[in-house]
């Protein structure tokens, strides 16, 4: 308070006046706690704080009056609490989730997308509610017992405050547990990876490692392996959605998407045990036995697809498990037709057999596009050898095995495996329509395959030639099927249509394009001008040669391109053997991608400050889990001490992603208050992320409060929930001012009196024509349930 000229504060002297009222208006508000007690302040200070000259029975005082009252919302259940803690402590002590479904206690995340893997501590503990009067007059004390009822409603400003969890912002105050603090232990468990040549190595009693001395180090009990073995791969085999969740930067993560089966596995990974590498070997060793199973009996491989082509933006382990899906699938239809075989006794299937051939639905083939006029130009690549339209899996679909040629003239030939006639080309020698056959689809391959034959082609050079012998087997097939289409076919039909480019031409016959409707009268000039190109022509052409070796055999009579026996044992084998830092290092990325994917399905609103943050975090796993992409061969520290980093990160938005969401489910009809509370604390905690600009102050609580607007005042009244018979109790006091029966936790008052300086008896020493009010007299009082505190303060003109 500014005084003018000589005012100054005279507390003392009217401490010892006021005392013997204050102390009886003091047991009043301590005992009696009836309803005249703000009426017996403003009395008080009628009666002892005007400071005047002026008879008071004579005089009228006015009191100004201003009032806030604070409201806390009710507190989580402590018992409760400590209850679900011991029992989350317990789950995690005997290798479960503490998030999982070992007791019935609703959590506020139980709809959220991480509930399934654990449950983390609502970083809104509740909520402070400052309802504000501004400054009235009173000129009784009648007045002053008609605002001790008042509502809440009624004053002219409401302040909504956050109470923040402490370890929201100081790490030291908790242990929170999320996929930040899980995938930290994975990183040590890759750490540990490089001290062994097998998982194997991890479990077994004989292996001397300082990880078997360590009691941290522990094997969840049986009971707990079957249940993630279950979840795994009992779960039904209803293919999942491989895109659900993932974010636009997902696929830059050399990952599994988040519902496939190695990505399931990761994620089980974190939680099993402590996510030590004696634990995540022994899950990973019965995951394989598992999945060998699958393959001995030819079961689905769960949440993994049995058709298509291989993700190569995936894992190796991904993509090996998706060509075992593959696999499995062509063996059951082996198994299924050599059993129909048996059962019909077809001496057709029988001779098929007996040729080592196999049925037309246990192979994929490959069905030209509607449009047969011919293939696209081949430029002699491996990817162009084998281009013959649209693919389509053949397990179930049977195309007619044989049709006799309607449009033969001096032949008997049975044409088998046609899926159509080609427009209007013809053969050169038959001059009948050319048929597009049924071809076998490419052989998949897998990254490592892949790179297996560009080795070979550095080390032989000859690029042509090689890639010309890698796919004889299917140009072979190609030619086999076209000849079993097309009985009278010659060398040069097949390259008319399998590569136009090589096929030179003047006229638009031969080049494939189907004549208008005025040109189909005419008469085709017979045979068409045209001739091979030059390295068709050569002397010793690799393809001519193929094409005099190749049989007449229909798609469905050939041999499979792909052999999934052999190709399924190579599978299980890489399992089987794979090094314990290759596993780990494919692991971490893939439990990064399906973490950050999990957390990317959360419903937060629209905060576009956790939206931006999302993507840079997707941005940053990127980069820094790149080197292990890279499959390093020996032990880097900067590699793990960078993921260590990279966990810190991806803790700081986990943070921000579960107030997000918590504050948005709290405001889903006040999404203003959320995003407004949302930005003040993102502009906080941005310093502890190590984002913000040089120099910023790095404040230690979060203090920020939030005005309510008359339209979210309903929707703020509504969070304070009328209490519980058990919370009743809480109540002490019984003075007024109820919002939905919860009364204030804090009550401030201030009184008040001001005098113009000309109506005093020190007028005279006041300058003329001055006519300023000054406060007088000001009394602060602050009530809680437990005390009650007064401060008096007057100012005098000496």
């Amino acid at each position: 308070m500014i005084l003018l000229g000589k005012h100054i504060l005279v507390s003392r002297i009217w401490v010892q006046f006021l005392l013997e009222d204050l102390r009886q208006i003091l047991l009043v508000a301590r005992f009696q706690y009836n309803s005249c007690i703000w009426k017996d302040y403003t009395s008080c200070l009628f009666l002892k704080f005007a400071f005047s000259s002026l008879d008071f029975a004579m005089h009228h005082f006015k009191v100004h009056f201003t009032m806030k009252l604070t409201y806390r919302t009710l507190p989580y259940d402590d018992d409760d609490d400590d209850d679900v803690q011991r029992i989350d402590s317990e789950i995690s002590e005997s290798g479960g989730n503490p998030g999982g479904e070992m007791h019935n206690k609703t959590q506020w995340d139980d709809d959220c997308p991480w509930s399934e893997w654990y449950s983390a501590e609502d970083p809104v503990k509740g909520f402070e509610l400052i309802a504000i009067w501004s400054e009235k007059i009173v000129e009784s004390s009648l007045e002053m017992a008609e605002l001790e009822n008042a509502s809440p409603h009624e004053a002219e400003k409401w302040m909504l405050f956050p109470n923040l969890s402490p370890t929201l912002v100081d790490d030291l105050k908790g242990n929170t547990i999320g996929f930040a603090s899980q995938l930290c232990l994975l990183i040590n468990a890759l750490d540990t990876s490089f001290e062994a040549q097998f998982m194997e190595d991890f479990v077994s009693v004989e292996n001397p490692g300082p990880d078997n001395l360590k009691s941290s180090t522990v094997i969840p009990p049986p009971s707990v392996l079957d249940r993630v073995l279950k979840d795994l791969f009992h779960e039904g085999v209803q293919l999942p959605d491989f895109a659900k969740g993932e974010h636009k930067s997902s696929r830059a993560i050399k990952g599994a998407p988040l519902e496939s089966l190695f990505a399931q596995f990761c994620l089980h990974s974190l939680w099993f045990g402590n996510c030590n590498i004696r634990a995540i070997a022994t899950l990973w060793i019965e995951f394989v036995r598992e999945v060998r199973w699958c393959w001995e009996e030819s079961q689905p491989l769960p949440k993994m697809p049995s058709n298509g082509a291989i993700d190569l933006a995936t894992c190796l382990i991904n993509q090996k498990l998706q060509m075992l899906a593959i696999c499995i699938e062509m063996k059951r239809c082996l198994n299924e037709d050599y059993q129909d075989s048996i059962e019909t006794k077809d001496p057709a299937s029988a001779h098929i057999e007996e040729n080592g051939q196999v049925g037309e639905d246990s192979s994929h083939m490959r069905e030209p596009s509607e449009d047969f006029d011919g293939k696209r130009d081949s430029s002699l690549k491996a990817d162009d050898l084998h281009c013959s339209g649209t693919t389509v899996s053949m397990f179930s679909t049977k195309p007619k095995d044989g049709v006799v040629s309607g449009d033969l003239k001096s032949s008997d030939h049975l044409r088998r495996g046609s899926a159509g006639v080609v427009g209007s080309m013809k053969l050169l020698k038959s001059y009948q329509n050319m048929h597009a056959p049924f071809t076998q689809d490419a052989p998949l391959m897998t990254e490592d395959m892949h790179e297996e034959r560009l080795k070979a082609v550095e080390v032989l050079g000859d690029s042509f030639s090689f890639s010309a012998q890698l796919e004889r087997d299917i140009l072979s097939s190609d030619m086999s099927a076209f000849k079993a289409a097309n009985p009278d076919a010659v060398f040069e039909d097949f390259i008319r249509w399998h590569s136009p480019g090589d096929w030179e031409n003047e006229n638009s016959e031969g080049s494939g394009v189907p004549k208008s409707p005025a040109m189909e009268g005419l008469k085709d000039e017979w045979p068409p001008r045209g001739r091979l190109s030059q390295r068709m022509s050569e002397r010793g052409n690799l393809w001519r040669k193929i094409w005099n070796d190749a049989p007449a055999l229909a798609a469905s009579e050939q041999k499979p391109l792909l052999d999934p026996n052999r190709e399924g044992e190579k599978i299980l084998h890489y399992l089987e053997t794979l090094r314990p830092h290759q596993l780990l290092e494919q692991m971490v990325c893939t439990a990064f991608r399906a973490s950050a994917d999990t957390l990317n399905q959360t419903n937060f609103g629209r905060l576009k400050q956790m939206t931006t943050k999302m993507g840079q975090l997707y941005l940053t796993m990127a980069s820094m889990l790149k080197p292990l992409q890279a499959n390093p061969s020996s032990y880097n520290s900067e590699i793990i001490e960078d993921l260590r980093r990279l966990c810190v990160v991806f803790e700081h938005v986990e943070k921000l992603l579960t107030l997000a969401a918590s504050l948005h489910r709290k405001f889903l009809q006040a999404a203003r208050l959320s995003e407004a509370i949302f930005s003040d604390f993102y502009n906080f905690y941005l310093p502890r992320m190590g984002s913000a600009a040089v120099g910023v102050a790095v404040h230690k609580e979060f203090d920020m409060k939030q005005q309510v607007r008359n339209r979210e005042k309903q929707v703020v009244a509504n969070m304070f929930t009328t209490p519980t018979a058990n919370q009743s109790w809480r109540k002490v006091l019984s003075m007024g001012n109820l919002l939905n029966g919860h009364e204030p936790i804090l009550r401030e008052i201030i009184f008040s009196t001001h005098e113009k300086v000309s109506g005093s008896h020190y007028a005279s020493s006041a300058p003329r024509g001055y006519d300023q009010e000054i406060e007088t007299y000001r009394m602060y009082i602050c009530g809680t349930s437990n005390d009650l505190r007064v401060a008096l303060s007057v100012a005098s003109f000496d």
